[in-house]
């Protein structure tokens, strides 16, 4: 993590890192992209697909991986992609790759911490219903602000099979709020 502090306050950002990790899986031409992921991708486990090495996928993925402890704008993506490293194909690779071509634009990108602002906690929490294809399980997403710093995030596929909207998003909010329930104690 690259830390910089300021009159105006903290900036946390892992630019070094992110171009290390462009550099060594060799994304560095093409355009860039304005998102890390489709808006519905249509992820599976093919078993007709073309297989792609297992490892330089998982390789690919444990980096983004690192990488989400200051960018939460990828984990929703890098979670996604992750389900799959057990039989990775091409279409698996493709969304990966996206996310890199994604990380290429937006390269500055990073959590800033202006200084003086209350310390009110705020939660959001989300949940798709059902969108894993195979399993039909949603997956939760939660953040969580201290004022109006993000300091918390999470993004975690649901250990059940909810049977409606509403449940998978009582599950998303119970996560979140163990959480901030969490964050309470700390404060």
């Amino acid at each position: 993590l690259q830390i910089h502090q300021s009159i105006r306050g903290i900036f946390i950002n892992q630019i070094k890192y992110a171009l290390e990790i462009l550099h060594k899986h060799g994304i560095k031409k093409g355009q860039s992209i304005g998102t890390p992921m489709a808006t519905k991708p249509k992820l599976d486990v093919d078993l007709s697909g073309n297989p792609v090495d297992q490892t330089e996928c998982r390789s690919k993925i444990g980096s983004l991986m690192y990488l989400t402890s200051s960018r939460p704008d990828i984990v929703q993506a890098v979670c996604f992609c992750a389900r799959y490293q057990s039989r990775p194909i091409e279409k698996h690779l493709k969304e990966v790759k996206r996310i890199f071509r994604y990380l290429r634009g937006t390269i500055n990108m990073g959590l800033c911490y202006p200084k003086g602002s209350s310390f009110d906690l705020t939660a959001f929490s989300d949940a798709d219903q059902a969108g894993c294809i195979v399993s039909c399980q949603s997956t939760s997403r939660g953040i969580q602000f201290i004022g109006d710093k993000l300091v918390s995030w999470m993004s975690k596929k649901q250990n059940y099979t909810a049977m409606s909207s509403a449940e998978a998003e009582y599950v998303a909010l119970s996560a979140s709020f163990a959480q901030v329930m969490w964050m309470r104690t700390q404060l």
